[in-house]
């Protein structure tokens, strides 16, 4: 009975948040009216129509104001960002009359910041339905839950309980209504901002935003099949350099900002991470294309300075075509995607918080064999002492979360090899799945429209699995293993002959 009441507690809150969900789905209608594509009314207006009726029905639930428990919390958020997808996946359907798996790809793809897409030409789609897969990404980086936070007039326990079990961490903000509304001023105000600057260098007002959208997001679909290729523009790649970085980086480096304190920004401990992890990358991937790769040393550090930017921020944009690198620089690229941007950002991956977390730990580990059981050694973080009793636990629960992800990587790898039959080189399958995981989307063209139909299914699950960084979808899956265990059980029992006939 109580885990009823906790799904019933979460449930309000989600069905209040697909109805602000419906209400900002009514955004690519502007798009639509301003390109006249009027055959497209009916597609894009099943997904607000969704999602307020939805909403609706599921906001409606009775429920006693109490605070759920955290296990039930992850569930809930991770079958929602299922739901989301399906619902996003309808204007494809509709407007393209793309296949329902392929149109759920495409969605859980926008939601999640990943840049696959399963759209045959970009070039010819509608321009209502290229924008709102841009939308999608862009709310999508943020996170549907810090959306729904920002439009309350106060924030519960559980609201805090779903941001956090949407992926985040406490690192971002905490989860309060104005804290969550300036999250959103700050996200607005850099959007606009990189909009206008790209477009001071010759790009048209539509593909500045798209792009902006997209990169600040990480997310990285872009409005032409040929990607970053369209365009051919060295200036473009530099600007949109920053914009990355922008989105990879905590949050709450820009209320440094908002506050004046632009010199606490650089002396962020993650901040410098990430920066000298895309900095060092930057310069190995060059290296190797120019070492590895038949082209000038121009064109390497072109290629390889962008991309390596585009993999540690996991941002799905690439100005070369990387199924022809040699198998250094891709495995190079394979890790800085893996690694990922920082918690409390919108880029995916392991996140550069855990990384550096786990080479303090190891450090910490290895220093106390060498001194005595009685001397306490502490475990110094970001310039902070963490005691030991937080440490170990801390520690441990990081190390578990990086093994997951490699074992989900190393079963993924095995699945898809087995399913399906390919030309493409192990250390691509594999860099593609790692891709699809991390949330990025930077792709050697192993996945795609042509992809069986199974290929698609995993990737999809990937998708979902990086967004939610696993654990939720293992929590479900434990909890299924017990209902059914349990049921099990119970027939069992029932099913035991209670001994009254031998008497």
């Amino acid at each position: 009975m109580k885990r009823i009441e906790h799904f019933a507690m979460i449930a309000h809150d989600m069905g209040l948040i697909f109805e602000f969900l419906g209400i900002a789905s009514l955004v690519p209608f502007l798009v639509l009216i301003v390109f006249h594509e009027w055959n497209l009314i009916l597609p894009m207006a099943t997904v607000p129509l969704t999602f307020l009726v939805l909403g609706f029905l599921i906001s409606q639930v009775p429920y006693k104001d109490l605070e759920p428990s955290f296990s039930a919390t992850l569930s809930a958020v991770a079958l929602s960002w299922l739901a989301i997808a399906f619902i996003g996946a309808l204007p494809f359907v509709f407007g393209l009359h793309m296949t329902y798996l392929d149109s759920i790809f495409e969605a859980m793809s926008g939601w999640t910041g990943t840049a696959f897409t399963m759209i045959p030409s970009l070039d010819l789609a509608p321009k209502t339905l290229l924008f709102w897969r841009s939308f999608m990404q862009w709310i999508g980086g943020v996170g549907i839950i810090v959306f729904g936070i920002s439009l309350r007039r106060k924030t519960r326990a559980s609201l805090f309980r779903m941001y956090r079990a949407e992926g985040r961490a406490d690192e971002l903000v905490s989860a309060t209504v104005s804290t969550s509304r300036r999250v959103w001023m700050i996200y607005l105000v850099l959007t606009f901002a990189f909009t206008g600057l790209i477009m001071l260098i010759g790009i048209p007002l539509w593909d500045s935003l798209n792009l902006v959208m997209t990169t600040i997001a990480t997310g990285g679909f872009t409005l032409h099949s040929s990607g970053l290729a369209y365009y051919n523009n060295p200036l473009l790649e530099i600007l949109l350099i920053p914009v990355m970085i922008a989105g990879a980086v905590p949050f709450k480096i820009f209320f440094l900002l908002y506050h004046g304190k632009v010199r606490d920004m650089f002396r962020d401990h993650t901040v410098r991470i990430l920066l000298l992890i895309a900095f060092l990358g930057s310069l190995i991937i060059s290296g190797d294309l120019y070492i590895f790769g038949d082209i000038t040393l121009g064109s390497a550090f072109r290629q390889g300075t962008f991309t390596a930017v585009s993999g540690i921020c996991t941002c799905g944009l690439q100005n070369s075509d990387i199924h022809h690198w040699a198998t250094v620089p891709l495995a190079v690229l394979t890790m800085m995607v893996f690694i990922g941007g920082a918690m409390g950002s919108t880029a995916g991956g392991v996140k550069v918080n855990r990384l550096a977390l786990a080479y303090e730990g190891v450090r910490w580990w290895f220093r106390r064999f060498f001194v005595s059981s009685r001397v306490i050694v502490p475990l110094r973080l970001g310039g902070k002492t963490i005691s030991r009793e937080i440490s170990d636990i801390a520690i441990s629960k990081n190390l578990l979360v990086i093994v997951i992800y490699v074992l989900t990587i190393f079963l993924a790898t095995i699945v898809t090899l087995h399913l399906y039959i390919t030309s493409f080189r192990l250390d691509e399958v594999v860099f593609e799945i790692v891709s699809a995981l991390s949330n990025s989307g930077m792709t050697v063209g192993f996945i795609g429209p042509e992809s069986p139909v199974p290929i698609k299914a995993i990737f999809i699950v990937l998708m979902w699995l990086g967004r939610l960084e696993i654990v939720p979808v293992i929590i479900i899956a434990m909890g299924i293993g017990k209902e059914i265990k349990d049921d099990i059980a119970r027939d069992a029992d029932a099913n035991k002959p209670d001994g009254s006939e031998y008497h």
